[in-house]
């Protein structure tokens, strides 16, 4: 290997941010001798959240470290699963259906259709909430407290991998997936007059989001949601909830 160059071993799970022609293991990376270690990473298009330890000459190294031309660099992968102290997240626009899914399954979740990149990290840093996006390059924004990068084209495929990454705990049906608001029981009576006589007949259990008033109850679609909740805390009990 040229003493002007890196070569930096990849961890599997990390090998999709590469570029086709790099996507494996070992990457041969020209090196100028001044740059950070997190920046020749970021420059094969990894985006720091996404790495876990890295070690350059055998040694653990920080995103800081300027590696010596010639090193061997191993970058793995965060591990999972990722504990968070408060977990608690918000969506960039093109992740609707997640954050649908996710307040389901009773995880707090800011999303919001409108919004554009500023005021997301804004949000995430004030709120101490981990930005969820498949935007490399949002990821690599420094403003950012904290990221991570979904896995998936499907909403279900989604949902797996953030479950599967952070564990959060789950509670099921106690969120407004409208708004993200906490549900609370209410009786029939308080709600009759928003209901359609159909729902008035058939149905005698209902919860009100707190946030927006919006009223729930268990119809025809419960079962496919039923699906997804059990699906949810199959993830998680296997991935081991935060104690």
């Amino acid at each position: 290997m040229n003493d002007a160059a890196l070569e930096v071993r990849v961890a599997a799970g990390l090998r999709l941010f590469l570029p086709a022609r790099h996507r494996r293991e070992r990457v041969r990376v020209p090196y100028d001798g001044t740059s950070s270690l997190g920046h020749v990473v970021e420059s094969l298009g990894i985006p720091l959240p996404e790495v876990g330890r890295m070690v350059a000459g055998d040694l653990p190294r920080e995103p800081a470290y300027r590696p010596v031309a010639g090193q061997v660099v191993e970058v793995a992968e965060v591990p999972r699963p990722e504990r968070l102290p408060a977990p608690r997240f918000t969506l960039d626009v093109h992740l609707g259906a997640l954050a649908r899914r996710l307040r389901l399954v009773g995880v707090d979740t800011a999303y919001a259709n409108d919004v554009d990149d500023d005021t997301l990290i804004q949000q995430a840093n004030r709120e101490r909430r981990v930005l969820l996006t498949q935007d490399r390059w949002l990821l690599r924004r420094r403003a950012l407290w904290r990221g991570a990068y979904v896995r998936g084209a499907r909403p279900a495929e989604q949902l797996h991998d953030v479950l599967d990454r952070f564990a959060p705990p789950l509670a099921p049906w106690t969120r407004c997936t409208a708004c993200n608001g906490e549900l609370a029981a209410v009786a029939k009576d308080d709600v009759e007059h928003l209901l359609q006589p159909g729902t008035r007949r058939n149905y005698r259990d209902f919860s009100r989001c707190e946030s927006c008033g919006r009223v729930y109850w268990r119809g025809a679609h419960s079962g496919r949601l039923a699906a997804i909740v059990d699906a949810a805390l199959a993830t998680v009990a296997t991935t081991g909830s935060p104690g």
